[in-house]
């Protein structure tokens, strides 16, 4: 045994003999642990984005804690499952980064496991693109293309779908695009339906916008099975916690095209084994699974699911 596997081990030996309330204890008393200006970096960070739950120390205010108590003793065999299915020790050493991040506060870790050689998502020793209808869902401003392009070329490609539902990005978007053969711009949401949906600021400088069931701005929302008629050889999803509901709306695609997928995984503490279980669910056994990070090393963000059909 190797000391990757040794460390998840360990670790899920450890997360099994415990009840939640010990858990709940040992993640508190790790961040208590820490010098208080990360502390506070940390607190400020979960204040500025609505996705990890809240944490106030002194308001006795816990619910970021009990999210990950929650992630790691109910689905522990989950990230069992995922950990035997990722594809390479990058992934296997990610995975537990991030579960020990959560868990100890282990910032060294998280740091080793950060990608350092490639671009985000595009991993070269996993993604062979050519003749690619690729989709982009949460285009941005068009950052993702660009990489593609300058990485790949732009005869890699025949066609590109880009989604993206903020007004302000859009425009940006469209300027940024605009000398690239066979982009194809569609300000709309993607979810697991059509119909309208209302969408809110995530934070005041963030550009991030993301689905509210009640107020906000009026978007109107496809899937891709529906918006999409043709085979579908890529799809990249970063948008902001609704990834789910994109890929149940991608079932055909997923099952009769077999895309490669690159798919962030860290906006909540419950993509990251629900994602794979999701895929592997449509397509079972279809996929490989693998990870990276391209986020800091104090909190785990940036992280991508990358699945690559067998």
């Amino acid at each position: 045994m190797n000391i990757v596997d040794k460390q998840f081990e360990e670790f899920t030996l450890e997360i099994g003999n415990l009840n939640k309330k010990e858990i709940f204890d040992n993640v508190k008393q790790s961040f208590l642990n820490i010098n208080s200006i990360t502390q506070k970096s940390i607190i400020n960070f979960l204040q500025k984005f609505n996705y990890w739950g809240k944490l106030d120390i002194e308001k006795e205010e816990f619910e970021h804690f009990d999210l990950i108590v929650e992630s790691l003793k109910d689905h522990l065999e989950d990230y069992i499952w995922l950990y035997n299915h990722l594809g390479d020790y990058r992934s296997k050493k990610l995975l537990f980064a991030i579960l020990n991040n959560w868990y100890r506060c282990d910032f060294a870790n998280l740091s080793f496991a950060h990608e350092k050689n490639f671009w985000h998502y595009f991993d070269l020793d996993l993604l062979d693109c050519h003749d690619e209808i690729m989709v982009d869902l949460g285009a941005y401003i068009g950052d993702t293309i660009w990489d593609f392009i300058r990485i790949y070329g732009d005869d890699a490609y025949k066609k590109i779908y880009a989604y993206e539902m903020s007004n302000d990005n859009f425009v940006y978007l469209e300027e940024n695009t605009k000398n690239f053969k066979n982009v194809i711009l569609r300000q709309m949401a993607v979810m697991d339906k059509e119909g309208m949906f209302f969408i809110k600021e995530n934070s005041p400088d963030a550009s991030a916008y993301t689905i509210d069931n009640d107020t906000g701005i009026l978007v109107k929302g496809t899937s891709l099975d529906i918006d999409i008629d043709e085979k579908i050889t890529l799809i990249k999803m970063d948008i902001e916690g609704s990834e789910q509901n994109a890929l149940l709306g991608a079932y055909r695609h997923i099952v009769n095209d077999k895309p490669k997928l690159l798919i962030s995984v860290y906006h909540n503490h419950e993509d990251l084994w629900k994602i794979p279980r999701i895929i592997d669910e449509m397509a079972p056994s279809a996929y490989k699974f693998y990870l990276r990070s391209y986020g800091g090393n104090v909190f785990p963000t940036e992280i991508v699911l990358i699945a690559l059909p067998k």
